[in-house]
């Protein structure tokens, strides 16, 4: 069965900025026939992971920690602004991704899954490879994704997919390592050895870490995909860690020290959405137990009523919470009023609440300053 393989770069076009402050139209570049089987998946969050397979809990703990840098990368480009994806490297704070997503852009916002984002400096590109490195100064000094450098797939393999489809942050997808080897060119980028997965990615997944259903450990860079986007190409992870390590230790542009968070100039509607990651987000912490995180995403006065021991005592009983609607308001400050209705399951029941979240900027990163819940029969 014949595919296009396409690279999944995803551009905005400014005019539908301005309307929907949303990253929605993506240029397609040229085509290419490829045979491939076509298995199905879908997109999902941690909560969906957890039931798929009987996943061990340590790898869901292991995934859980690389999402935290796992990164949206927004570049400004001849035609208009790209968004794809990208994962933290190594403890200089070095971002992988494609080099089709920087285009000739050399300094860039990068997003972390908390909305929070940063300056950040390409410093490294290859076309041949389509892979580029992103030097982001905040993150110098953090624990960078698990990267096996000596993997060597097998048909048949496992994997889980991680990117920003069409700019929603830290989606997740499975599937198999269904081909290998794969050759071709697109425009001036030229791909070899492509893992060929059943793990759907789309626009805007592009850098985003394959990992090793196994490990969890990053074995890919997932780059482009088929027509229907059941088929997803991966770059193999060991082809180009040695041009990477390279320009690690010598950068090819100067990088900025500034590590102070940039605030995203957004419309109503493109705060709303944060504001929507944002609350989805801090339940993914809560989930995984990283009460740390969590805390971190609430804003100073709700900290100084609350410290981080009686907030952690109050989620210690919680085994998971599902969000089952959401919706989003902007309220007279310009703040935004999230709605939201969970079912939160406790060591021996699962209750739903409605709950209700006020979240805005303070020193131009996007918190949670207030919330409450009630709970419903």
């Amino acid at each position: 069965m014949k595919k296009n393989v396409k690279i999944i770069l995803s551009a905005l076009i400014s005019t539908l900025f301005v309307s929907f402050g949303l990253f929605g139209s993506y240029i397609i570049h040229k085509n290419m026939k490829y045979s491939s089987l076509a298995l199905n998946s879908s997109l999902g969050t941690m909560a969906d992971l957890s039931s798929i397979n009987n996943i061990d809990k340590s790898l869901m703990d292991s995934i859980s920690e690389n999402q935290k840098f796992v990164v949206s990368v927004y570049a400004n480009i001849d035609k208009g602004v790209s968004q794809g994806s990208g994962f933290l490297y190594n403890d200089k704070g070095d971002i992988i991704t494609n080099a089709h997503v920087v285009g000739g852009s050399k300094d860039l916002r990068i997003k972390m899954a908390d909305n929070t984002i940063y300056s950040g400096t390409v410093i490294g590109k290859s076309t041949n490879l389509d892979v580029a490195l992103i030097r982001v100064p905040a993150l110098k000094n953090k624990t960078p994704l698990k990267v096996d450098k000596d993997y060597k797939a097998s048909l048949g393999d496992e994997v889980i997919a991680i990117g920003s489809p069409h700019g929603l942050e830290n989606a997740i997808t499975t599937g198999i390592i269904n081909g290998l080897n794969r050759t071709f060119t697109i425009e001036e980028y030229k791909y070899k050895n492509m893992y060929q997965i059943t793990a759907p990615v789309d626009n805007g997944s592009s850098g985003g870490p394959l990992l090793d259903k196994k490990t969890g450990e990053v074995i890919g860079i997932n780059s482009a995909k088929s027509d229907g986007n059941s088929i997803g190409y991966s770059i193999p992870i060991n082809q180009v860690l040695q041009d990477v390590d390279a320009w690690s230790k010598n950068p090819a542009a100067p990088v900025t020290t500034d590590i102070t968070p940039k605030y995203k100039y957004e419309d109503t509607e493109g705060k709303k959405i944060s504001s929507e990651n944002l609350v989805k987000y801090f339940y993914s912490c809560i989930n995984s137990k990283d009460y740390v995180a969590a805390y971190a995403l609430l804003g100073s006065e709700w900290q100084s009523k609350t410290d981080y021991n009686l907030f952690r005592k109050g989620f210690l009983t919680t085994k998971n919470v599902d969000i089952l609607s959401i919706s989003s308001n902007i309220s007279s400050d310009n703040s935004i009023t999230i709605v939201g209705i969970i079912n939160s399951q406790d060591t021996s029941t699962t209750d739903k609440y409605k709950v209700i979240y006020t979240v805005d900027y303070e020193n131009n990163v996007l918190k949670i300053l207030k919330g409450s819940a009630q709970k419903l029969k």
